[in-house]
């Protein structure tokens, strides 16, 4: 395999995954560490990765991948893990809906449900759901990103207003410490709005979000009353909710 196809491989594999091991490279693209350990190298000279001791992650830890990739990343797990927190959610139930693929999926297995009400500021979540004519669909005010998510003071002053039973979380990365990060510090204030006016917090992430760097802090999975994934979780992840109150959910495709 010629080296330049094995270096837009390997960024391909790191902007979905987040991070990726030498051996988990070896594997896939069947060369030797020694040559997987001179891409990286040689890739992270030229800021297209950063390179980390066996493997390597995204450049820079300070902004989010382009929508439309996040989109297709994961796209079975994502459906997997809808169809799974659809299923605890009672007809008749009020939720809000976070920005995210993930919630958007969530959104999409949520149509076989009866008399919701929801609240969200995901606008792509709001398309999927108006198909429902017995939902009551509320959409919050405030600035328009152009990945249809609404944020700002606004947002946080609307959601203020609202009690509801469920909020659908979702994050862009957790660190080893439990904390959930993101990239927009007025996104951030939003998520931690939805949180504090819902009686459940159900989070749900694939796999690569434990893989990942972000620079925002929004809190503690302690704080959470759901975790939904698609694979068993990191070893210092599972220590640290092994005695808390977070219901865990692994919801393989």
């Amino acid at each position: 395999m010629k080296q330049s196809i094995r270096h837009q491989k390997i960024i391909e594999l790191v902007t979905q995954l987040g991070y990726v091991s030498t051996e988990l490279l070896v594997n896939e693209l069947g060369v030797s560490s020694q040559t997987i350990r001179r891409d990286l190298n040689e890739l992270a000279e030229n800021n297209m990765i950063r390179r980390h001791h066996g493997g390597a992650a995204l450049p820079s830890s300070s902004e989010n991948s382009d929508y439309s990739d996040r989109k297709q990343f994961f796209s079975l797990q994502k459906k997997t893990i809808a169809q799974n927190v659809a299923k605890m959610i009672p007809n008749g139930s009020s939720l809000f809906i976070d920005i995210g693929t993930t919630p958007e999926a969530v959104a999409g297995a949520l149509l076989e449900h009866q008399n919701l009400r929801i609240v969200t500021n995901n606008l792509n979540a709001a398309h999927i759901l108006m198909q429902k004519e017995d939902f009551q669909i509320t959409i919050a005010g405030g600035g328009l990103r152009f990945d249809g998510g609404i944020i700002g003071e606004a947002t946080v002053n609307f959601i203020n207003q609202f009690r509801l039973d469920f909020c659908i979380l979702g994050i862009s990365a957790v660190e080893p410490d439990g904390s959930m990060m993101d990239y927009d510090y007025h996104e951030v204030q939003v998520k931690r709005a939805l949180m504090r006016n819902a009686r459940h917090v159900i989070l749900v992430i694939d796999h690569s979000k434990f893989n990942r760097n972000a620079i925002v802090r929004l809190g503690n999975l302690r704080e959470i009353n759901y975790l939904f994934t698609d694979k068993t979780l990191p070893f210092e992840i599972a220590n640290l909710l092994a005695n808390s109150d977070v219901n865990i959910n692994i919801c393989c495709p």
